[in-house]
């Protein structure tokens, strides 16, 4: 496993770790590595708890003659397989070289001008920092606004296109001048292209086509990963998108994923084991610039523990893809597969191929963090109602099959106790279904669209009635299958209590402050032309609140100009198919043009949506949780 701290829901970020694997940072980094290696020994200063992380991330190793800190009450314990001394010490040090774990060259002469050896060279991590251009709080380096990166699956070939969809959200935190700097490598993880996209206007769309780019820099075909970094930005340091992958020419392929974790995790779930006449590709994608050694990431069937390893090496960069019918013959949807991935890739994607149709989604991060809270069993029905729920559109199951697996989503994680319900366009349940309490390993799958009879959403949620414990993590992959064409999308994502004023532990989640989340902001892209977009709008409520939404959708031209708006309004436990085509009209989407999108307004209650794209004609389409800011 890679040695490195990233994210967690209770500390945040460390944003160290994205300061020192920016691809540009990446390169000094092994120029300064270079020349601490042949320096002999070095003696580390510590001040701010790096050194397991970056000598993990070092694309050479060093002898470390030992670590130091300034703080008395950390003196011994053990840092980086070292018991940390006390920083008065580094005088006795016989390394060459001393290097102080911080990015300001002139701070720490001054903090440790009377701590050095006489002759021994003071080392900082101020040469691997990343030019003030490119910063958005230039006098605060590790800023969490100035490493706004992320990774994206992108591909050009003869078969597919990709693109990237979305807009400049921080305008409307006060950002001025938003740029992307952009880098994208090609499946052997070598650098196809760097360049820079300007991004000036409020609510100006941001749209990245690979067929275009492929075109305007005359770049082969590939399968890669882009790397993205937004600058001059404000109030927002994720990078969120829509990523939408089309087959060209006869290829019917129609997919379109969200992202927006952009932390590399150990373990991720929800990968789903082929069905009869399925190939099930995991796209492994390293998301450093050192290598991954063979035999370091893993695959398992969920909930056993005989591991098979990934038994090839991943250079810097490197695109892999991995068939599961290989690595594991014997599994069969709805079996669920485990990727133990040691923090080497962010956010994954899987890609299944049948009957010559592809779709894409993406792998869920496990948590490692996470315990059973025996405390959500006896949630308060007056503050919580039915507490957590996770919303997912039921289509009509005349034509559509509606596919449940719930998946266990934390390594501690042993029980599932689970119950689907069903409700109509308007609020009105339709039936309800107790699966039991499924056990880690379990392969129970809920036909929930025969279970509705009729078009709407269904939710899961928690039900003890045969024990079993909770975690308010609650992840399911939802399938959904076209009858007549024979087109598949699937999506995946976890559970949140919606429309309460009372909290439990940072729920009801909202976008932008603190909870409860009330409030919703969605964002949607608007097509001017086959495949055109859509999304199921779900109005879910863990107890009681409004009677029904005060919904407003607005229209923006690619540049960010609002051109339209349109009310509607959603019965509370209701849903809605909210088609931009049918409710601003062609002539409407034509004006917003390219890039243009609609953004959902509610601040009476938080609504849940799924984004899709649909192309009647080849009964093609995609379907997977939307995003908002």
């Amino acid at each position: 496993m890679l040695g490195i701290r990233t994210f967690d829901p209770h500390s945040g970020g460390n944003i160290a770790y994205k300061a020192l694997t920016h691809p540009l940072a990446a390169e000094r980094l092994d120029v300064l590595a270079r020349q601490l290696a042949s320096a002999g020994p070095v003696a580390l200063y510590d001040p701010h708890g790096l050194a397991g992380t970056l000598l993990a991330l070092l694309p050479r190793p060093i002898t470390v003659a030992g670590i130091y800190t300034h703080d008395s009450l950390k003196v011994g314990q053990d840092r980086a397989g070292h018991a940390l001394r006390p920083v008065v010490d580094l005088r006795q040090t016989t390394a060459r070289a001393i290097w102080a774990l911080d990015f300001s060259q002139a701070a720490m002469c001054a903090r440790l001008s009377t701590s050095l050896p006489p002759g021994v060279v003071l080392h900082t991590l101020e040469p691997v920092r990343l030019p003030v251009a490119m910063l958005s709080v230039a006098h605060v380096y590790l800023d969490r606004l100035n490493f706004a990166t992320n990774l994206a699956f992108f591909r050009d070939d003869a078969e597919f296109s990709t693109r990237l969809v979305t807009a400049n959200y921080w305008a409307r935190y006060g950002a001025r001048g938003v740029r992307l700097w952009l880098r994208l490598f090609d499946g052997d993880g070598q650098v196809l292209h760097t360049w820079e996209q300007d991004v000036p206007g409020a609510g100006q769309a941001i749209v990245i086509d690979s067929a275009e780019i492929r075109q305007r820099f005359s770049l082969p075909a590939f399968t890669g990963q882009l790397f993205i970094h937004a600058q001059g930005i404000a109030g927002h340091d994720v990078v969120k998108y829509a990523l939408e992958t089309r087959g060209r020419n006869a290829n019917v392929s129609l997919s379109v994923t969200h992202d927006a974790n952009a932390w590399p995790a150990s373990r991720y779930a929800n990968l789903p084991a082929p069905a009869a006449g399925e190939d099930v590709v995991l796209w492994v994608q390293n998301s450093h610039a050192l290598p991954i050694p063979a035999g370091s990431m893993h695959l398992n069937r969920m909930g056993q523990d005989a591991l098979v390893p990934i038994d090839r090496e991943l250079a810097p960069y490197q695109t892999m893809a991995v068939h599961m019918g290989d690595v594991l013959p014997g599994l069969a949807w709805p079996e669920q597969i485990e990727f133990r991935a040691g923090g080497y890739v962010v956010r994954p994607r899987y890609e299944v191929t049948r009957g010559g149709r592809t779709r894409i989604a993406h792998l869920n991060v496990q948590r490692a963090d996470l315990k059973p809270d025996p405390h959500i069993e006896k949630l308060d029905p007056r503050f919580f109602g039915r507490g957590y729920l996770l919303p997912f559109p039921v289509p009509d199951p005349a034509r559509y099959r509606t596919l449940l697996l719930p998946a266990p989503m934390a390594e501690s994680l042993s029980t599932l106790p689970v119950r689907v319900d069903c409700f109509d366009a308007e609020g009105r349940g339709t039936g309800s279904h107790f699966p039991g309490c499924l056990a880690r390993d379990h392969a129970t799958m809920v036909d929930v669209g025969a279970l509705a009879r009729q078009a709407g959403h269904a939710e899961l949620l928690y039900d003890f009635r045969e024990g079993g414990t909770a975690d308010g993590w609650l992840h399911a992959l939802i399938r959904y299958e076209d009858r007549e064409s024979g087109h598949v999308a699937e999506s995946s994502f976890g559970s949140h209590i919606f429309n309460t004023v009372m909290t439990y532990r940072g729920e009801p989640q909202s976008y932008a402050g603190s909870p409860p989340g009330l409030s919703t902001r969605l964002f949607l892209t608007a097509a001017c032309e086959e495949p055109y977009s859509f999304c199921w709008l779900i109005y879910p409520a863990s107890g009681i609140w409004h009677a029904v939404s005060d919904t407003s959708l607005h229209l923006h031209a690619a540049s960010g100009e609002v051109i339209a708006c349109e009310k509607i309004a959603i019965p509370m436990s209701g849903s809605r198919l909210v088609r931009p085509d049918h409710i601003f009209g062609a002539q409407a989407l034509r004006r917003a043009g390219v890039g243009g999108y609609v953004i959902i307004r509610d601040t009476t209650c938080r609504l849940f949506g799924y984004h899709g794209r649909h192309d009647d004609g080849a009964g093609r389409f995609s379907l997977d949780h939307m995003f908002g800011f």
